[in-house]
């Protein structure tokens, strides 16, 4: 003999059962995964360049060698890229920094300008 037939309720009581599974599993899998999330951790403020560029001055001689550029804690987990950045800040290859060098924002390359468009004007 076969397997024995089900019934019509029978049939209709399984059917929601596994539908309530299935909708349940992806709020399961949401409500896990944000206990698991760890919440970000604040953002720590720049410091006052001015302030930054003391601390870094350990001979308070107004200038910061490249020895004492690297000894800053950026710098010693990165040592092979600290002499290039303080070389980009060393306007006059001196050999030291002054506060208006450290302070100065690093200077974008120039972009050649970009052909106008037909109908746009031509920018100077």
């Amino acid at each position: 003999m076969g397997p024995p037939l089900t019934t019509q309720a029978t049939r209709t009581k399984r059917m929601k059962s596994i539908l309530l599974t299935l909708l349940a599993v992806p709020f399961l899998a949401v409500a896990v995964q944000a206990e698991d999330a760890k919440p970000a951790k604040p953002a720590k403020p720049k410091m006052d360049p001015a302030a930054a560029f003391k601390k870094m001055d350990k001979d308070a001689n107004n200038e910061v060698s490249l020895e004492e550029f690297k000894a800053t804690p950026r710098w010693q987990k990165e040592p092979e890229k600290a002499e290039g950045a303080f070389k980009k800040k060393d306007k006059d290859a001196n050999g030291k920094l002054t506060l208006e060098e450290f302070s100065a924002k690093p200077e974008k390359p120039n972009k050649p300008n970009k052909p106008a468009k037909e109908g746009e004007p031509k920018k100077p």
